[in-house]
């Protein structure tokens, strides 16, 4: 039992290295050799954790491999368009000058009742509000709108926007954030100030203290039960 929850855990952080080296997409954001990487190392993972006669080095070298050719090839894709187009294929327009081409579907294997559903989460529920769409290599649908139906921007009517900023944590389930205070020159006396705005008097029984892209300042209490097991 102890050899399985040992091999299991040193398998388990193996894992979760090499998936952060390979980057932080998430699933849907997958290119299809980096979904097949994927796959491929959840089932290499899984059988040495099974059998315990299987040698653990020999669980862990294929995955060490499967790494090395998902960063060769995200170099490649990287630094040669043609690799990439080779790898990832390219861009398809699916929707031009507001008609739908049947063709290119077909071509793709893409129904018109998944691109009407694809439209409706992208908020066009009417396909004639649609000049053009592309599915993405990474099978995301990217819809342009006609230009009567694109969004208002603040500089179609003429006026100046607010600086816009990162918002920044300060606390955090009752831990302060000082790293993030000190990179805007800010200090944990000014914090203890503004919390108490919000009848908080402990930086420990602050939920969460933020400043939003305003540059506002909003924290929030910790339920009394929390606050009483923190």
């Amino acid at each position: 039992m102890l050899i399985s929850i040992f091999r299991t855990v040193i398998i388990y952080i193996m894992v979760i290295i090499v998936m952060r080296l390979m980057g932080k997409r998430q699933i849907g954001q997958l290119q299809p050799f980096e979904f097949a990487v994927t796959i491929m190392i959840a089932e290499l993972a899984s059988i040495p954790m099974q059998d315990t006669g299987i040698p653990l080095i020999r669980g862990i070298t294929p995955i060490i491999v499967l790494l090395t050719a998902q960063v060769a090839i995200s170099y490649l894709n990287l630094k040669y368009q043609p690799f990439r187009g080779l790898i990832c294929g390219t861009p398809s327009i699916v929707i031009k000058n507001g008609k739908v081409l049947e063709k290119e579907l077909w071509r793709l294997g893409y129904s018109i009742n998944d691109l009407l559903e694809q439209l409706r989460i992208k908020n066009y529920p009417n396909l004639t509000e649609v000049e053009f769409a592309i599915l993405e290599t990474n099978g995301n649908l990217s819809v342009i709108p006609k230009a009567q139906y694109s969004p208002v921007t603040l500089k179609d009517i003429n006026k100046q926007p607010p600086q816009v900023k990162l918002p920044v944590t300060l606390i955090l389930d009752g831990i302060v954030q000082t790293k993030n205070i000190k990179s805007i020159n800010l200090s944990e006396e000014w914090l203890l100030n503004q919390l108490k705005a919000f009848n908080i008097n402990d930086p420990r029984d602050a939920f969460i203290a933020i400043l939003d892209t305003n540059g506002t300042f909003y924290a929030q209490a910790k339920d009394a039960s929390t606050r009483n097991n923190s």
